[in-house]
């Protein structure tokens, strides 16, 4: 096999077959599409019967006391954190490599974020870099499980319990993952989960908080939900309820629940097969140099629940120098939809640098900040994560375990990677189009 055989050299493509419904998400059958017209029948669109199932079998899912339903995972989020008590002035330490939800919806709290670096094998917050950014205004830990990943829970929680700061833990990448047989999701003090119809449990636009904490559920319920207000139990929170107390209206539409319940009901059998299936993937293409599984090691009790957004590390250094660019570019010939890059890192964008959202006369990043106090952090200050869009690459997600499907995927890798001296000549080192993006599911959906 030489330059010749490989497609983007006019060769034949190693995938030849019809992928048919192996990417398809969701999956809409007959019980979801019945379930939506029941409620539309019944004109319930805007009621919570069917949201307050949803949220019970949700809590009952995960093993948790708590689950309130949200139009979206960012309004979750929000409320997760008005949950905890962020204030005016307050400082949540986030990843920066995320989507912007995981801390953006803090500035309407007035408070800020200090971005952490993120570790380089499992693209997670680095527990190493946590602890030094932490300053007698941090509140609060958000925990980000990254395409799947869980994070190292053991040395967050550890961090958070001596330094007596709150833990969020996003999962919207994680539906049913485990950290040491533990679900992601029940090791915070809240935790938020998109369910938008590109995650792994897809439902539609939604989100759910859950806690088994009574009064971060309550402090959520009255910021949010009026219509709820009726299960307070705090005098403080009863004196005021009536009215949201955010000015915000974050109920989950009922069609949502109504899907939601469906696929939460098939969502472990769904999740398994897609477990085995990237299992499978990365299996046969084990080994190879210049490439890394993204997935936990087998045998540890961690898993990656759903798989959302897969993605591979990249060693460009064990392939003579090849850039992620040539070789993603040599793969999408193969006929692989991949892209080199994730999400870019947030502490770089204007948003948390120069912009005035609110009319306060200085970036909204540090407008509540103490006099002479500046927590931006220019270019250089996260490394890792400034570094990493040429270092990890999206690879198929398989939702069906097709083992002839599968195969001629993994053999496209190892194709391009047994020539890639073939590749060299022409390697530019850079890109055509744009790396990495604000945003995950767009960037990363298969055809």
């Amino acid at each position: 096999m030489g330059k010749n055989d490989l497609a983007i050299f006019g060769g034949p493509k190693a995938v030849q077959s019809d992928p048919g419904d192996i990417f398809t998400w969701p999956r809409i059958t007959k019980e979801v599409e019945d379930a939506v017209l029941e409620v539309l029948r019944a004109g319930k669109m805007s009621d919570v019967d069917v949201t307050e199932k949803f949220e019970k079998e949700f809590a009952e899912w995960l093993g948790v006391k708590y689950a309130l339903a949200h139009n979206n995972g960012t309004a979750a989020l929000h409320g997760a954190m008005f949950g905890i008590g962020i204030r005016k002035g307050d400082e949540v330490i986030c990843p920066s490599i995320t989507y912007w939800a995981s801390c953006l919806p803090v500035y309407s709290l007035g408070g800020t974020v200090v971005f952490a670096d993120i570790d380089p094998e499992t693209l997670c917050i680095d527990p190493n870099d946590i602890e030094r950014r932490i300053t007698p205004r941090t509140k609060a830990i958000i925990v980000v499980h990254y395409l799947g990943m869980p994070a190292d829970m053991d040395a967050i929680m550890d961090i958070a319990r001596r330094h007596n700061l709150k833990v969020i833990e996003d999962c919207s990448h994680a539906h049913g993952a485990l950290y040491k047989g533990k679900m992601v999701g029940t090791f915070g003090d809240v935790a938020c989960f998109s369910l938008m119809s590109g995650k792994s449990l897809a439902c539609g636009e939604g989100g759910m908080l859950t806690t088994d904490d009574r009064r971060i559920y309550e402090r959520a319920i009255v910021f949010g939900h009026y219509e709820r207000h009726h299960l307070l139990t705090y005098e403080d929170l009863k004196d005021g309820a009536g009215l949201p107390w955010g000015g915000y209206k974050y109920r989950m539409h009922q069609l949502t629940s109504a899907v939601g319940r469906v696929m939460l009901k098939h969502y472990p059998e769904m999740m398994a097969e897609i477990d085995k299936a990237m299992n499978y993937f990365w299996d046969l293409i084990e080994g190879l140099p210049g490439i890394r599984s993204h997935r936990p090691p087998k045998g540890s009790g961690t898993t990656k629940g759903g798989w959302y957004a897969p993605h591979g590390l990249y060693r460009s250094e064990e392939l003579e120098g090849l850039s992620v660019y040539r070789f993603c570019e040599t793969l999408r010939a193969e006929g692989v939809p991949t892209r080199p890059g994730c999400n870019l890192p947030l502490h770089l964008h204007p948003l948390f640098n120069t912009i005035d959202v609110y009319g306060d006369g200085k970036p909204t990043r540090i407008a509540n900040c103490p006099p002479n106090v500046d927590v931006r952090q220019p270019y250089g200050s996260l490394p890792v994560s400034e570094g990493i869009q040429e270092k990890v690459f999206s690879v198929p997600w398989f939702k069906r375990y097709r083992p002839e499907i599968i195969k001629e995927y993994a053999d496209a890798f190892r194709k391009v990677i047994e020539n890639y001296r073939e590749l060299l000549p022409g390697d530019t080192k850079r890109s055509s189009e744009p790396v990495g993006g604000w945003g995950m599911t767009r960037m990363i959906r298969n055809p």
